[in-house]
């Protein structure tokens, strides 16, 4: 995610926490869903509102991201 930002990543990571927050929430949505769809009879409604919401996050992480590098 964000390959022209990852040396700006691995700078903040563990040092801003805003950045941190988003980063790490977005992590944990991306297992929640992995686990969700790997098993059968899953709720395709809670999984869609869970990338929903996966994504608002990483257009707030481009955001921060760009916010940051232009300081």
């Amino acid at each position: 995610m964000f390959t022209e930002y990852s040396a700006l990543i691995d700078s903040l990571e563990g040092k801003d926490i805003a950045f941190d927050r988003l980063y790490n929430k977005h992590n944990e949505l991306d297992v929640e869903i992995e686990k969700m769809t790997s098993k059968d009879g899953f709720d395709e409604v809670e999984i869609d509102k869970l990338k929903k919401e996966k994504l608002l996050l990483k257009d707030e992480i481009l955001a921060y991201l760009k916010s940051v590098a232009n300081k």
